[in-house]
């Protein structure tokens, strides 16, 4: 009896170590790194349970700036990246860490200050915007951490004629997330620039009743794009390159964009679908 009993053990040990590794757990698993937008406002905890039920996936990510999310894709650390800085996104591509780039959705990047805008900066285009800022010498909270908003950030400050302020002691690093820096710059009733939808977020979570609000918005530089990347299997061997393609084509498709579409707080949509099917 305990003969049998050893053989079948054995046998069954033999199969599961003969299994193709497609079928096992293991490939059931996708790992992402992401920029905190789409993690601080709640929509990856949103979209993941969705997609593992098309697909029997489970989605897990690691939320962080986009220059840090790229440095994991480079680093075999992932499998795919959900991003938002275009020229960084591409230049990753053509280094050849990363293929199959998709655009997903968008939203917009806005500047938030105190109700009371003691340096006078609402209406203004974003480039007035800064100067005045630069020239009343008032308190800007800047993230600091090489995250896509970070990026546009810099590049912002480039494209008002104004050289990057990091020495001037009105101008504040933060080296930590979106939603940190908002709070931050309001208990430094200072100025920051966001993404609309991390805004929204911070807008729910003080009921609606944020004592920082957007005061220059809707220029059309300050477009914030969010693409999908999939890691390069010639790069990293171990990449999960036909899993990443299913959630590629699933946030691509007609469903999951609807899904992002409907995803809204205090009756605001956090992001806009783009992916051209």
């Amino acid at each position: 009896m305990m003969r049998a009993l050893f053989v079948a053990v054995f046998c069954l040990a033999l199969v599961v170590c003969l299994l193709p590794a497609g079928s096992s757990a293991e490939e059931k698993l996708l790992m992402m790194a992401t920029t905190t937008s789409t993690d601080n406002t709640g929509l990856l905890d949103y979209l993941a349970p969705k997609f593992k039920e098309a697909t029997g996936i489970e989605l897990k990510w690691t939320a962080t700036g986009t220059g840090k999310a790229l440095k994991l894709g480079e680093n075999c650390d992932v499998d795919i990246l959900m991003v938002h800085a275009p020229p960084a996104e591409k230049k990753f591509v053509a280094d050849g860490f990363g293929v199959d780039r998709r655009e997903i959705m968008y939203n917009d990047f806005v500047i938030i200050g105190p109700a009371e805008d003691a340096a006078g900066i609402k209406g203004k285009s974003i480039k007035e915007g800064l100067q005045t800022i630069k020239s009343k010498q008032a308190v800007f909270v800047s993230r600091g951490d090489n995250s896509g908003t970070h990026k546009k950030e810099l590049s912002l400050w480039k494209a008002a004629d104004l050289p990057v302020p990091e020495k001037e002691v009105w101008y504040v690093q933060t080296g930590q997330g979106m939603l940190a820096t908002i709070n931050i710059t309001a208990e430094r009733s200072g100025y920051t620039m966001t993404d609309r939808g991390t805004y929204i977020k911070y807008e729910d979570n003080l009921k609606a009743n944020p004592p920082l609000k957007i005061l220059v918005e809707g220029d059309a530089v300050l477009l914030n794009q969010y693409s999908v990347i999939a890691i390069d299997k010639k790069h990293c061997p171990q990449a999960k390159y036909d899993t990443t393609r299913q959630f590629i084509e699933w946030i691509t498709g007609s469903e999951a964009q609807q899904l992002i579409r409907d995803f809204k707080l205090l009756g605001k949509s956090l992001f806009t679908p783009n992916a051209k099917m």
